[in-house]
């Protein structure tokens, strides 16, 4: 058998690319920079208009640069349909329902009345109408991607600030299909008349949308029901890539974009019990392939022309920062927001965003949008977002000064960024997971339950119970559960490997969580108390004690010494199962008792 030889530059870009995210993405992450912005800036780098355009003078700088942006560009689309797809699964009814006064009101506002002076701007200096109008809406918009990995990572999603900022967010990710749809009706048949050409525009959307969101109803939550049964991880992943990958395609072949066709699938899955886990499946392949997409469109940035134009792109840009900005912050003070809120959320959203590339770079193919305006405005965009983390600091450092003590504001009682942040989550809902989740519902307690039974979480989350299916070992899947948040996390199951794999998993990404875990026996317990659980509960010990109460009640013995004494015998049981792990005395105990929030 012959094998044909390999060539390894048809293989230069995309190591490239992989270098780029597995070298250069986690060093830049050590300054805080984010991983959106790196592979902007590696593409510009790395570019035929960067290091590439010095490949005539020194040849052997074609190796470290990448010269098929046609080709990156085709990969990194599908970036942006999975990051559409999650937006869809994000905009739960309950969610928008719950916010909707800072969504519909404050959000809808700031991108209309943002849009306006950005389009009049851009007219005036001679853009046509349409071109105006892709522009303004475009600019009008924040980066997403990059606002709420900020506030993340300070763990601020749930301050007055993160909420705020989080509503409008939502909305903008909700104008997204409205524009990319404009951007599909200016650009559509021009023999006949613009009314017509709307007409057929919205007849064809229309029935793309009647039939995926029917094709939804009718296959999507019974296909995820079918495959979580198998219990099979690869065909889950084969699964959510299929419905993210294949609802585009549909909506690709009735002339729309791929994005409105993720778009409307992650929404029909947004109310499922699969949420959680398809979130946690797509997130990888999301985020590589989104960073390809950065990646190709910092490679259309000429540095050249950016030099030649330096002066009026800087103008633009401290213009676009400071107009979004004044209206953002004038928005918030009429909605009655704080200072502080007002002005950090003013200095978040005031830059561009992701989707600026997206619905330009559609109305550049579509010859709505002008070469030289279009670079203008990608070129805007870039600048702005670079500048994010710094205007993030800037405006924190400026509202503790005008506003040192921050006043308690209405919207802390409104819902946080992922409907009701679970105050535990319960890993397990078999008899004793059941359990759990009654006496926490019965306190009042917010709790999230994680399931790997799909026929249980279907049953359980038709009676209304917050239960979700997925893995919990998995890292991602339990940011998705609300592990940043959470106060306690309580583990039910029995298998004694799982279990000290969700201890690990858990203690990895927060040391100082209360964990309560369920234990075989006395040995297992010691096993998990060095693993650093705070509390290990062994079967066999509490079905003795069990016993013992109910004998000693039945023999007359008052119940209040009997269940004082059951109290103190579990207490020496687990000083004895601590001792054998190498711990006095309980590592981690819970700052306070775990109760429903005042209300």
């Amino acid at each position: 058998m012959t094998t044909t030889p390999v060539d390894p530059a048809v293989f230069k870009d995309a190591m490239i690319v992989l270098a780029t995210a597995a070298i250069i993405v986690p060093l830049v992450k050590r300054w805080k920079v984010s991983p959106v912005l790196a592979f902007l800036l590696a593409g510009t780098a790395l570019g035929p208009n960067g290091i590439g355009s010095f490949t005539d003078v020194v040849p052997q700088l074609r190796w470290l640069t990448v010269g098929d942006e046609k080709g990156l560009g085709i990969i990194g689309e599908l970036g942006v349909v999975f990051l559409l797809f999650l937006i869809g699964l994000e905009l739960s009814t309950a969610r928008m329902l719950t916010m909707r006064r800072l969504v519909f009101g404050l959000g809808s506002l700031q991108v209309v009345l943002s849009a306006i002076p950005i389009a009049l701007v851009a007219s005036w200096f001679g853009a046509r109408p349409s071109t105006s109008v892709i522009i303004g809406a475009s600019l009008a918009l924040s980066s997403t991607a990059i606002v709420v990995e900020v506030l993340s990572q300070g763990r601020r999603l749930t301050s007055a600030t993160g909420r705020v900022t989080f509503a409008i967010l939502l909305l903008q990710d909700l104008a997204v299909m409205p524009l990319l749809f404009l951007v599909a009706i200016l650009a559509g048949d021009k023999e006949g008349s613009l009314l017509s050409g709307i007409l057929q525009a919205l007849g064809q959307a229309g029935l793309a949308i009647a039939i995926i969101v029917a094709a939804g109803w009718v296959v999507m939550r019974p296909l995820f029901r079918l495959v979580a049964a198998s219990a099979s991880v690869e065909l889950f992943v084969a699964a959510t890539l299929l419905v993210a990958v294949g609802s585009g395609l549909l909506s690709a072949a009735a002339g729309l974009s791929m994005t409105l066709g993720a778009f409307l699938a992650g929404l029909l899955l947004a109310e499922t019990e699969y949420r959680k886990a398809i979130e946690a499946t797509v997130e990888p392949f999301k985020g590589l392939l989104l960073g390809v997409f950065f990646f190709s469109v910092g490679m259309s940035l000429d540095i050249g022309w950016l030099g030649r134009n330096a002066i009026p792109v800087l103008g633009a840009t401290a213009s676009l920062l400071l107009v979004k900005g004044l209206i953002v912050a004038g928005l918030a003070r009429a909605f009655r927001l704080s200072g502080r809120s007002t002005i950090e959320s003013a200095f978040l959203l005031a830059p561009g965003g992701e989707f600026a590339f997206i619905a330009i770079g559609l109305a550049l193919a579509n010859g709505i949008v002008r070469p030289e305006t279009g670079a203008f405005a990608i070129a805007i965009t870039t600048f702005t977002m670079v500048l994010i983390p710094v205007l993030d600091r800037v405006g924190r450092s400026l509202a503790r000064r005008v506003f040192p003590a921050p006043p308690v504001e209405p919207i802390m009682l409104e819902a946080p960024p992922d409907d009701i942040a679970p105050r535990a989550i319960v890993v397990g809902h078999g008899r004793v997971g059941e359990l759990v989740a009654d006496m926490l519902s019965r306190h009042g307690v917010p709790y999230l339950v994680s399931e790997r039974d799909a026929k249980l979480v279907a049953t359980w989350r038709g009676l209304g119970r917050p239960i979700y299916y997925g893995d919990a070992k998995n890292p991602e899947f339990l940011k998705r559960c609300g592990i940043a948040e959470a106060s306690a996390f309580i583990i039910t199951i029995h298998l004694q490997h799982e279990i000290d794999e969700l201890v690990k998993a858990v203690r990895e990404l927060r040391p100082d969580i209360v964990i309560v875990a369920r234990a075989r026996d006395a040995e297992h317990a010691s096993h998990l108390y060095d693993l650093g659980v705070t509390d290990a509960v062994p079967e066999t010990i509490e079905a003795s004690l069990q016993l013992s109460e109910a004998a000693l009640v039945g023999l007359g013995i008052p119940t209040g010494p009997v269940i004082a004494s059951i109290h103190e015998k579990r207490d020496e049981y687990r000083a004895v199962m601590q001792a054998a792990a190498g711990r006095e005395t309980l590592a981690i105990r819970p700052k306070q008792p775990l109760r429903a929030r005042e209300r």
